[in-house]
């Protein structure tokens, strides 16, 4: 349940949870255990009228890093100021 979780964020709209998963076996997957994650949480928040929708998005695509200019692409896409570091310690990352 944890690694289904983690494949995307959670969309609240008011007391409506729209989760969006990449396969319909993941949908399978995580409905099996929505009851239970739905018991959890209408006891914890002391609100019994949240639901959860499940959508499958099959046109979700995970970004694969190939070669070190990819990877470096990447973590410049991420985090812009690993370019300061490269340039202000004059390092050479063979990219």
């Amino acid at each position: 349940m944890e690694s289904i979780l983690l494949i995307n964020d959670p969309v609240l709209n008011g007391t409506n949870i729209t989760y969006e998963l990449p396969n319909e076996g993941s949908k399978l997957e995580f409905e099996s255990q929505m009851n239970a994650l739905l018991g959890h949480l209408r006891g914890h928040l002391h609100n019994h009228d949240i639901t959860i929708e499940v959508i499958v998005n099959e046109k979700v695509e995970t970004k694969r890093s190939y070669n070190d200019q990819d990877r470096y692409n990447r973590l410049l896409e991420i985090n812009p100021n690993i370019e300061l570091l490269r340039s202000t310690f004059g390092l050479d990352l063979n990219v």
